[in-house]
Order: C-alpha cells, then structure tokens, then sequence
C-alpha cells in the first residue's frame, strides 16, 4: 500500500484592521484608537470595535504598536507609604484608590505597573525616561515628606518638552497636578447633617494647619456649615506623631479631661473617628445617646463598627477615573481641569438622634 496523500492545509487568512473596521461600521483610524484607549472614541463605538475584533478573532500585534506610537501602553502606580510600614497596614482608604485607579486604566486599555515606596533607597519616578510607563500617578500618606519632595522635584527637573506626566492624591502641594476630594462640602455635608438631628454642640477632631490639605478643607467646610447656622466653631486638635486611632483617642480624652461640652463629634476622618468611639467606650459614653459621630473618607471598616459609622464618602470609581484621564489628557498633550471629586453621606446609626 502506498503513503495516502495528505490535504494540504488551508491557508490562514490573517485579519486586519480593516477587517474590523468593516465588520464594526468604522474607519479603519477609529478601530485603532479604539483598541489603544484612545479618550476621543466614544464608549459605545469602543464596545462596537472591541465586539468586531472579539467576533473576528482579531488581536492587536501590541510590540509593532508600541513601536509605531512610541508608548507603552502602561500607567505607573507609586503608593508612598509611612517610612518603615508594613505593607499589610496600608491605610485603607488607599487600598481602595489604587484598586479604582488600576480598573479605571484597564477599562481604557492600560496596564498598571504597582510600586509601594517609602525611603530615599526605593524612591524611583523615571518610569517615562525608562520607557517603562507614559504616565505616573501618585497616591498615599501625605506625612512622608521626603517622598513628595522627591517627586516634586523630579516632576520640576523634567518641565522640557516632553515633561513628565503626573498625577497625584495626597501631596501637600498645590502646585502639583493634583485630585482630591470635595473636601469643603464634604464638612459642610456632615456638619449640616448633625445640625438637621438636633446637635449644636459639635466638636470637630481635626487640624487647620496639618499639611494634609485635606484636613483643612474639611475643617473650614465644618466652621463656614457652624457659623451659617449661628453655632461656634470648636476645633479639637490632633496631635502629631500619632497613628491616626490614637489622635482620636487623645483628641478626645483630651476634650472630656478639660470639661468641654459637646453632643456631636465631626472627625476630619474616619480611622480617627475609630479612635474617637474607642476612647468614648472606654468612658462609658454612649454613640449615639450621649454623642454622636461622624468621619469621612468612607473606608469599609466603619460599617463593622459598633455601632456603624456614619461617614462622608468620595466617589472611588469617579476618583480613579479622574487621574487616569489626566494622566491620558497629558500624554495627549490636551487640557483636563477636573480636580474635584464628588462626596456623599453615608448615614449609619452613630450619628442618629436618638
């Protein structure tokens, strides 16, 4: 018997780009800043492309594309952390920025590259000159100076005409590309909230001159919602130097020891609310009943607390979308004002009148 005769294979047809296009109703163009992320394409003609290249079996060739674009398709991510810190004792509210900032980038097509930095040893920010990343977003503590004054400076070493894309949330500059919350009315918010459950005695924990700038803002959101409702402000410092549960703790240790009468406490945020509700246990005073309380920034532990925190909490999805498209916008070479993050209250039983 002889060999039997193999078929030759068919021969692949390899699909383009203008492949998709036809099957997605676009130009060949609108495909390609489509499945790189490209901000100017709409939502809806992203999702046709993307459905095009799915049904066609169609993948971008990403080496040939970065090479033709000059970018890498990456957004570097630094959380600066306390110098020292364990890494498990990131605050958590961070924890829930990066993970908005990393989905917020892989919806509009970047990777994410992760680093935690908290000493001179491990600062690096050259991730564009390494051609590592095209763009850079900063988050985490505002206490660890040196780390903002590193990036401060790299940023201020490398205005040519390339210049480096950054963005950041916690530095305790105003002359950097920053992101923060609606820290004003956000005060304002919890403060009119406590006002409207028949508080007039309310104290805030809190700090006019910290340089995290976020407490000062929602120090004077409080004092203007105070003043406007002919209450008096009462500020209750923090001291520095403390983990933020401790502020709390002596803020109002502090308050109760100097006889200072108050129904309500506003804390500037919520690990320094915790601290404040274990020190009011500690004392035998009730929450609510006795005072009640409130915090901001809206981190998960609050809603586990006893009894439940009422808090001020920021839009996280709405957050890491907003560095992520000024980080795009820069590397685009266009504007993006957005700085301001949009809040809401979270009312839980320590705030209610009871």
């Amino acid at each position: 018997m002889g060999d039997t005769p193999t078929k030759p294979r068919p021969r692949q047809i390899r699909v383009t780009s203008f492949d998709v296009a036809a099957e997605a109703g676009v130009s060949q163009s609108t495909v390609s800043r489509a499945l790189a992320g490209d901000p100017v394409v709409s939502e809806a003609t992203r999702l046709r492309v993307s459905e095009a290249a799915r049904k066609l079996n169609y993948f971008v060739d990403e080496n040939a594309a970065r090479l033709r674009t000059g970018r890498t398709g990456t957004l570097a991510v630094v959380v600066i952390c306390r110098p020292g810190e364990d890494r498990k004792d990131l605050n958590p509210f961070h924890s829930a920025l990066l993970a908005s900032l990393c989905g917020a980038a892989s919806l509009r097509g970047y990777e994410t590259l992760v680093s935690f930095q908290d000493g001179p040893e491990n600062f690096n920010g050259r991730y564009q000159e390494q051609r590592k990343a095209d763009g850079l977003a900063v988050i985490g503590t505002t206490e660890n100076y040196s780390a903002w004054d590193y990036f401060r400076e790299l940023s201020n070493a490398n205005q040519d005409d390339r210049g480096m894309h950054w963005v950041c949330w916690g530095a305790p500059f105003d002359d950097v590309e920053w992101i923060r919350s609606d820290n004003h009315g956000g005060g304002r918010m919890a403060t009119r909230h406590l006002i409207e459950q028949g508080y007039s005695q309310i104290v805030c924990i809190g700090s006019e001159t910290s340089p995290q700038r976020q407490f000062g803002e929602r120090y004077e959101g409080y004092a203007e919602e105070m003043r406007a409702a002919g209450l008096e402000p009462v500020l209750a410092p923090i001291d520095k130097g403390f983990a933020r549960e401790e502020q709390g703790q002596r803020a109002v240790a502090a308050l109760i020891e100097q006889g200072a009468a108050f129904d309500a406490l506003f804390a500037v945020c919520d690990p320094i609310a915790l601290g404040a509700l274990d020190e009011l246990h500690a004392r035998n005073l009730a929450v609510p009943g006795d005072t009640a309380l409130v915090g901001f920034d809206g981190i998960r532990a609050g809603a586990y607390s006893a009894p439940p925190l009422t808090s001020v909490e920021p839009d996280f999805r709405a957050a890491g979308e907003m560095m992520v498209d000024k980080l795009i916008a820069a590397i685009a070479g266009e504007p993006h004002e957005a700085r301001r993050v949009p809040v809401k209250l979270l009312v839980r039983e320590s705030s209610l009148r009871k």
